[in-house]
């Protein structure tokens, strides 16, 4: 598609929610923080749509999310805060800003050095520190991997896999040893530090510890109602089945 019927598409979804705004009762009373948990779903079905690599959804995930900025952008018009002029060009000057190897005389030799680039112009734009960029609200595991990825930028990391497997052993021991002693605090703080350094291994062998569970997820759903169908089929429910009875389904399933 040519970039005018790219414009063109892009100005009909504007005009669209200009009416709207206007004429729909549910979308007048719309405002920031109602639309807040919608926007943090849509975002997850797109996740879901990606992992699936079921483009077409991809594309409809993306239509609902591209309507969020929209909406966003309409409600900041009506305030005179922003629009979506505004939300484009700030996002155009930050891209030209932190690209000076595209848009300047600087010169950088793989992608590495550019993320390095990348975290030192935002710490000159008065950014106290690198783990700023950091959403408070993300889940646990998505934020210990932006933590990771953002104190790499800096350099501070491990040089090799082997030191972070090292880590792992050593925090899995650490475990051990409080769950002797009984203490649920300190058996809590260990265990998130198994999980920070298992996720920090995770970086090492380049893979998504996100997506990584959630296949494992998924394999596991798909294995359970499996066994579910045929517990079903023998009009015997789950909790009368022994787990000898159970595991033979399931093993069944693994080999599907």
């Amino acid at each position: 598609m040519s970039k005018e019927n790219q414009l063109k598409a892009f100005e009909r979804l504007l005009n669209i929610m200009d009416e709207l705004r206007e004429q729909c009762p549910w979308d007048k009373k719309q405002t920031l923080q109602t639309l807040r948990h919608l926007t943090i779903e849509e975002t997850y079905e797109l996740g879901d749509a990606i992992l699936d690599n079921d483009l077409n959804e991809v594309k409809k995930e993306l239509g609902d999310l591209l309507l969020h900025i929209v909406f966003y952008a309409k409600i900041g018009s009506e305030t005179n805060d922003f629009d979506i002029a505004d939300v484009c060009n700030e996002i155009c000057d930050k891209l030209i800003h932190r690209h000076p190897h595209i848009y300047g005389d600087v010169k950088v030799e793989n992608e590495e050095e550019v993320k390095q680039n990348w975290e030192k112009l935002k710490l000159k734009e008065g950014k106290k520190s690198v783990l700023e960029g950091v959403p408070r609200s993300l889940p646990a595991m998505v934020k210990a991997s932006r933590i990771q990825d953002k104190v790499k930028g800096v350099g501070f990391d491990w040089e090799e896999p082997h030191q972070v497997w090292d880590k792992v052993q050593e925090e899995l021991q650490e475990l051990q040893d409080e769950v002797k002693t009984g203490n649920q605090d300190k058996i809590e703080d260990e265990f998130g530090d198994v999980l920070f350094s298992m996720i920090n291994y995770a970086r090492f062998l380049n893979v998504n510890p996100e997506d990584a569970l959630e296949r494992t997820n998924k394999k596991f759903i798909k294995r359970f109602q499996y066994l579910e169908s045929k517990a079903n089929e023998l009009g015997k429910p789950l909790m009368d089945m022994t787990l000898t009875e159970m595991d033979v389904f399931w093993n069944e399933a693994k080999k599907l």
